[in-house]
């Protein structure tokens, strides 16, 4: 890449100013860490390309049009590299990483894909490998599958002394960035590197957690450690808890960790609420409506039936060859019996371009979330589990059990398959729920 290339990127990019939303409390102590770039007066030291142009700010500022908006002060005198994807943008909607490659404020030596890729081509499983990014000239290291002292190893060749990490979440736990979040944190540990986390927002709130907790004996790469299924935290809330409760047993010390939080988010904020333009962080998330059902209809990836990937409607579209109406009826009927809030079921066909059934004409049901509120996905996703096993006789699980990764627990296929209720499956899993609450609490720092 060119100098002249890093100028025009730098001459022709938008200007960021610093927001003047104050934080909480909790947030101001967080943030701490991040030192004077946190309390800058609007405008000191506004990055190139950070975003204003054509596009209205949003009430969100996020972690990175933060550290922007500071002059890129926490980056300065250190060879940085990134892990990020396509939603690592600002509210431009320019890629971070093409931003500070055109900024000389920033030594930026690397980019580090996780799951999907650098540039988010891959299908679930996969990722681009390990190339030369054409629009930069960076080298691209594929991190996806890499752990331990294998990750730490590419962390050193990249010749980086600051990992950065910038991925929108979807607040599920099988969603692999968080395990991208906690394995880089592991393996800067062992190769000795600064961390510094960029916040956004959980685009399903951050009201509550809910669901199973992790077993430890069946972590995997969608569940390293013992957290809720529907976390209800931020990537930054979540790295402290890492940090803290985890990494100490798992590379032996804490991370060197820098958090930098975002300005204007309410933990009841859902994304549309943040101003903020959505990027699809996998290919089947390709809305805020998919990751608000995701961390309960992503559990029939553990069976026979398709999730809905390769149609327009991945994770709401959800059936198999033999389905009929009587499997919306019979969730509908649930729904009234136990309360079931904020959905309705409605019979739908559709044909899969791709993954399960895939060119074939398919029943089952569509999700159609009328009231976000009081919706739950985990406890709906087990009540359509349950009703779909009643009413299909060829209902299966996957034969490597991948439910019980997904959930984190065997309880939920063996309750299920002993005939149990929807209440009677949530209410086994509350004991651990509470203690997980009780632990989440001391990381949350968001009002």
């Amino acid at each position: 890449m060119s100098l002249s290339r890093r100028n025009l990127l730098a001459a022709t990019a938008a200007t960021s100013v610093m927001g003047a939303t104050a934080m909480t409390g909790e947030a101001a102590v967080a943030s701490a860490a991040y030192g004077p770039t946190g309390t800058g007066a609007p405008g000191a030291g506004a990055a190139p390309g950070a975003a204003r142009g054509p596009h209205p700010r949003p009430r969100v500022r996020t972690g990175f049009d933060r550290l922007a908006a500071d002059g890129y002060a926490l980056l300065a005198g250190h060879r940085v590299g990134v892990v990020t994807n396509p939603t690592g943008v600002t509210s431009g909607l320019r890629h971070i990483v093409d931003v500070l490659h055109a900024d000389e404020r920033v030594d930026l030596a690397a980019v580090f894909g996780p799951e999907h890729g650098f540039r988010g081509t891959a299908q679930a499983g996969g990722s681009e490998g390990s190339y030369e990014d054409p629009a930069t000239g960076l080298p691209v290291h594929d991190t996806y599958g890499k752990s331990g002292r294998a990750l730490a190893d590419i962390f050193t060749r990249s010749g980086v002394d600051t990992v950065v990490f910038d991925i929108q979440d979807v607040g599920a736990r099988f969603y692999t960035y968080i395990w991208t979040l906690y394995d880089c944190m592991v393996a800067a540990v062992l190769a000795d590197k600064r961390f510094v986390v960029l916040d956004r927002p959980n685009p399903v709130t951050g009201r509550a957690a809910t669901g199973p907790v992790l077993d430890r004996a069946l972590a995997s790469g969608v569940g390293r450690e013992p957290i809720a299924l529907a976390h209800g935290m931020t990537v930054a809330e979540l790295a402290l808890l890492f940090n803290a409760e985890f990494l100490p047993r798992a590379a032996g010390r804490p991370a060197d960790l820098e958090t930098v939080l975002m300005t204007g988010w309410r933990r009841s904020d859902l994304f549309d609420a943040t101003g903020l333009p959505w990027v699809p962080p996998s290919p089947n998330m390709p809305t805020p409506d998919t990751a608000l059902v995701y961390a309960g209809t992503c559990l029939f990836e553990g069976t026979n039936l398709s999730e809905g990937r390769g149609t327009t409607r991945p994770f709401e579209l959800l059936g198999a060859d033999g389905i009929d109406r009587h499997w919306s009826a019979a969730a509908d009927r649930l729904a009234t019996d136990i309360g079931l809030a904020g959905v309705h079921f409605r019979e739908a066909y559709f044909a899969p371009t791709f993954s399960k059934f895939q060119g074939r004409t398919i029943g089952g049901v569509q999700l159609h979330v009328h009231d976000r509120a009081a919706f739950d996905p985990v406890r709906t996703g087990i009540a359509l589990l349950i009703t779909a096993r009643r009413t299909w006789p060829g209902f299966a699980w996957r034969p490597d059990h991948w439910i019980d990764k997904l959930t984190g627990t065997t309880r939920v296929r063996t309750m299920i398959d002993a005939g149990a209720g929807v209440d009677e499956v949530t209410t086994a899993w509350q004991d651990d729920l509470a203690d997980f609450r009780r632990t989440r609490r001391k990381y949350l720092r968001y009002r």
